[in-house]
């Protein structure tokens, strides 16, 4: 399989609850292409039709739709110029998740997705935070599930060799100009 790397396109992850969906709004209302989280698509669609691809149901079978989903999603970005676009979570977070769940991940997944589709060298972290934590419908995990992802996610990116920059506990204006003057330099 053909190497794909979009240097324009930045992964801004973190485990449950950091801030990132209220990150990329932001970022979307200042007219930048922003690509939603699969998993949060995935549950919704999955309560809604009592499906089994659920977290808390089948775990196997929701690996493999945010797996799928995360590939489509970069596929289907169009690049007709090199502004930024960024991924709430990356296929990396698949991964992730997957240790997490204790599924095993064999050697071709890993090199079918993990070192063909490629994302800017910069990935940004946002860290657990608990004065913002909310469980919700979707996010059930307690505050430490969310640390336990943090820092699980901070291990993956860095093991395929990502610069993993966190992004600090501030304003939602600070952390976006955080983010901005970081890809500015890349």
């Amino acid at each position: 399989m053909k190497l794909k790397l979009n240097n324009n396109f930045f992964v801004i992850t973190g485990g449950p609850g950091s801030g990132k969906t209220t990150l990329l709004s932001e970022l979307e209302n200042m007219g930048y292409q922003c690509i939603p989280e699969v998993a949060r698509e995935i549950i919704k669609e999955q309560m809604r039709t009592d499906g089994e691809a659920l977290p808390w149901k089948n775990k196997e079978l929701f690996k493999q739709l945010m797996l799928d989903r995360s590939v489509a999603d970069y596929d289907d970005v169009s690049i007709n110029n090199d502004l930024p676009v960024f991924f709430d979570r990356g296929i990396l977070d698949t991964l992730a998740y997957a240790k997490l769940i204790r599924s095993p991940l064999n050697k071709d997944m890993v090199r079918r997705y993990a070192q063909t589709y490629r994302y800017h060298q910069k990935v940004f972290l946002l860290p657990p935070w608990f004065a913002i934590y909310q469980t919700d419908d979707e996010r059930k995990q307690t505050f430490e599930e969310a640390v336990r992802i943090y820092e699980v996610l901070k291990e993956t990116y860095g093991t395929y060799l990502y610069e993993v920059i966190e992004v600090p506990c501030v304003s939602i204006n600070k952390r976006v100009a955080f983010i901005l003057e970081e890809i500015s330099q890349a």
